[in-house]
């Protein structure tokens, strides 16, 4: 979400020695007091307990063969040369089901979308306001944080100049629920790096999303997604929209192929496996928090991923407990969804704190809350992770509706080495240099003589001896 890997590091849990091949949730049925989710291990619990030497790592591609194959196809058809095609774009976007098969209407106006925006409740209008405020004040901050700078260089100046690629493409994802909050994360950020352009893509926009593409100042409005909309940002439409320079925003298995196959071509922010949450607490936590912050990761897809490292057995079953009791009153399809996605969630007891921020080290989980007595010490010991929430009130959830911070964040162990969505993604320092007196830079001259013939690049100690004032260059004594 990447200055990004060809490969990312997932979590995976040696199951071998404490879970049959069925590892499946089973529906039965009870009084209206009782759970009616039971497992078929580990008795009543829902989450799979684990040591933590049974924690183990599995290096897996973050792109799906089958899905990249399908990418490639549908960019091939798309883009025989040049710009994307309209024509094609039309019968592609009717084939998958971002149309109807009797439209041709593949872009949302700007008239459209302040009409969504003005039919939102006055509650909904209120929220989207202040979030859209919070994000957008955040992401200035950031761009604020680093300026134009130089610095002293013999007989000269050298420095830096800070400035915003011209076009942005964001994707906001429309699959399970519309992600008004994705547009925001990305064109908001996107504008307030100061991008002249921004194109906006998601599949079937809800009125909330078209909303957002409104109070978000998007240029373009593109109701297309998967692959296909990829490709539209990257290599632009005829009469539609330009060449995006940088693609960034989370998607499906076909939108992350898409954006392997166009990086290089654009810039991409990451390649975004399954979303992931992790929380460290201690006996001191509110089991009912922990629980629901733990289905609210799971909520989001059948892939998604929950895991609680915990110092307490106490705490381990109360969490559990609460989850269960919460799942009940979760409504359809949510609740299926979550389901589904805690059969691979797992909590591990752990001797020490220590021994918790060394295992969550490991897994570099996207989202990490500690929720412990001194969180904020726990939580300055941890070192990789994607965003970090501390103490039980700074809920992942509020880092996803706009407490400022992006939430397009590294999935999958990327957060070893990389952080999630900001303006730097839309922001290029480049450097420069100027020689104001050639007597003083002469030992810099002296020293790329002598370092390229170490090299074993006489051309680049020619070109230096030819800035010299004290040696011939070579290619003179030649002639």
């Amino acid at each position: 979400t990447f200055f990004m890997p060809a490969r990312l590091v997932c979590v995976a849990v040696v199951v071998a020695s404490f879970l049959p091949h069925s590892f499946a949730f089973l529906l039965t049925q009870h009084t209206a007091t009782q759970s009616q989710l039971a497992m078929t291990v580990n008795g009543d619990r829902i989450l799979t307990n684990v040591s933590p030497k049974d924690v183990s790592l599995e290096i897996k591609d973050p792109v799906d063969p089958s899905a990249l194959e399908q990418a490639r196809s549908i960019l091939q058809e798309l883009r025989p040369s040049g710009q994307i095609d309209p024509t094609k774009l039309i019968e592609v976007a009717q084939r998958l089901g971002d149309i109807p098969k009797d439209s041709t209407v593949v872009v949302a106006t700007k008239e459209e979308c302040k009409a969504a925006f003005d039919g939102l409740t006055e509650l909904e209008r209120t929220a989207l306001v202040n979030i859209h405020a919070r994000v957008k004040r955040f992401a200035e901050a950031q761009r604020a944080s680093v300026q134009d700078m130089e610095t002293d260089i013999p007989g000269g100046k050298a420095g830096h100049t800070v400035s915003p690629c011209k076009a942005a493409g964001c994707y906001a994802p429309g699959g399970r629920y519309p992600l008004p909050s994705s547009v925001i994360m990305t064109a908001v950020t996107a504008r307030a790096a100061g991008c002249e352009s921004v194109v906006l893509a998601s599949p079937r926009p809800a009125p909330i999303t078209l909303a957002a593409a409104h109070i978000s100042n998007v240029d373009v409005m593109l109701c297309i997604g998967g692959a296909q909309a990829i490709a539209c940002m990257a290599y632009g439409v005829d009469g539609i929209n330009a060449s995006c320079d940088v693609i960034v925003g989370p998607g499906n298995k076909w939108v992350t192929a898409a954006k392997s196959i166009v990086n290089g071509h654009c810039g991409i922010d990451m390649l975004a496996g399954p979303s992931e949450v992790l929380v460290i607490c201690d006996d001191t936590a509110n089991a009912e928090v922990v629980a629901a912050d733990l289905i609210a990761q799971a909520e989001h897809d059948v892939i998604a991923r929950a895991i609680l490292l915990s110092t307490s057995p106490d705490m381990i079953r109360d969490v559990d407990k609460h989850v269960i009791a919460q799942l009940e009153s979760l409504p359809e399809p949510n609740k299926s969804t979550a389901t589904e996605a805690l059969k691979q969630s797992f909590a591990v007891q752990c001797d020490s704190i220590e021994q918790c921020i060394a295992i969550s080290d490991d897994i570099a989980p996207e989202h990490l809350e500690i929720q412990t007595r001194d969180a904020w010490k726990v939580a300055q010991a941890c070192g990789n992770y994607g965003g970090l929430f501390v103490g039980e009130h700074a809920a992942e959830v509020l880092g996803d509706y706009g407490a400022g911070p992006n939430h397009t964040l590294p999935t999958g162990g990327t957060g070893r080495y990389t952080g999630g969505l900001s303006v730097f993604n839309f922001l290029r320092i480049r450097t420069w240099m100027r020689i104001d007196d050639a007597a003083k830079s002469q030992s810099m001259v002296d020293d790329s003589i002598t370092m390229a013939r170490l090299e074993g690049l006489e051309g680049h100690a020619r070109a230096a001896e030819a800035r010299s004032e004290t040696r011939t260059p070579a290619f003179k004594k030649a002639a």
